[in-house]
């Protein structure tokens, strides 16, 4: 497999593209669980599938690049990609898993999604695996399940390359209190070293449709989160980092501008930005920026930030 540092694309693959649609890529037909349970008996859906479910369980969207990934650090023996496809498209024909891709004006996606299908979530319940999955979930939009996906990237990124990496949480809850609200960022990672720690909030921001707006709205909710913080809300001793992930680095000062200009930065809280391209790079010490004010000219510039504790 390509290493993430062998990748020379300029785009993102889960930047938003003009006019991109979902479409269904699974198989059609019924699939008695009389018959999955047969492939079980006879060692053809064996622990490995199980633990396939249970990674798309926990991520709801994720492409089989990024499961085999995580497989490949779990220490299992996939041998290559294509072994991986193999299992999946036993899964998808089962309706255990189902998949889709992305269609736009500049064509079809390279990567296909896996999701769970019904068969998946009764499977994980007779193993006594906690599976709130239900069928509207697949029925979420491209903006939606492209801010799963980067959200996924950034975990194994961190995963993989941060060796004072401690442990992730996929969808972390975060309660903004005078809202009354409970929201959920795109990922949280806690980063331990020589008796400290450190947990990064991720916050996915992506071209989508009003993204303007839907920011403005998120960033509120942070802001109340941020502001009338207290230790363990939200379960975190002390305040998280927040982290803005964008699609590219002109994302990212639009969406800094955004922030800026509706007056919703965080007080107290610094601002860090990063893209989902940087987390290609074989080290993440250099891959977070701020947005600082030149005293001189007065006018914001891009900084990047050197964390000895992402080496």
């Amino acid at each position: 497999m390509i290493e993430d540092s062998e990748i020379k694309t300029t785009v993102s693959p889960f930047a938003i593209r003009p006019g991109e649609i979902k479409v269904f890529d699974g198989k059609d037909g019924y699939v008695s669980m009389n018959q999955i349970i047969q492939k079980i008996n006879v060692g053809h859906i064996n622990d490995l599938h199980f633990r396939i479910m249970e990674i798309v369980n926990e991520y709801e969207f994720i492409t089989s690049r990024q499961l085999f990934k995580l497989l490949e650090k779990e220490k299992f023996e996939l041998k290559s990609q294509d072994k991986l496809n193999n299992k999946l498209e036993q899964l998808v024909k089962s309706k255990i898993l189902t998949r889709y891709y992305f269609n736009s004006e500049d064509g079809k996606g390279i990567y296909r999604i896996y999701c769970l299908e019904k068969m998946g979530k009764y499977l994980l319940n007779s193993r006594g695996i906690e599976c709130k999955w239900q069928p509207t979930d697949n029925t979420k939009p491209v903006g939606m399940i492209k801010k799963r996906l980067a959200g996924n990237q950034i975990i194994i990124a961190y995963l993989r390359k941060v060796e004072a990496f401690d442990s992730y949480e996929v969808k972390p809850a975060i309660t903004a209190k005078m809202a009354g609200k409970t929201f959920k960022a795109q990922g949280a990672v806690k980063i331990s070293k020589a008796g400290k720690s450190i947990s990064l909030l991720f916050e996915v921001v992506r071209r989508e449709e009003d993204w303007q707006k839907k920011l403005i709205e998120r960033m509120r909710l942070y802001k109340d989160f941020y502001e009338n913080f207290v230790p363990f809300d939200s379960g975190y001793e002390i305040k998280p980092q927040i982290v803005i992930v964008c699609e590219d680095d002109r994302h990212m000062v639009e969406t800094f501008k955004e922030i800026v200009t509706n007056a919703i930065e965080i007080k107290g809280v610094k601002l860090c930005f990063t893209t989902d391209l940087r987390q290609n790079d074989t080290h993440l010490s250099k891959s977070l920026v701020e947005f600082k004010m030149d005293e001189e000219t007065k006018k914001y510039k891009v900084e990047t930030l050197e964390l000895k504790i992402l080496e």
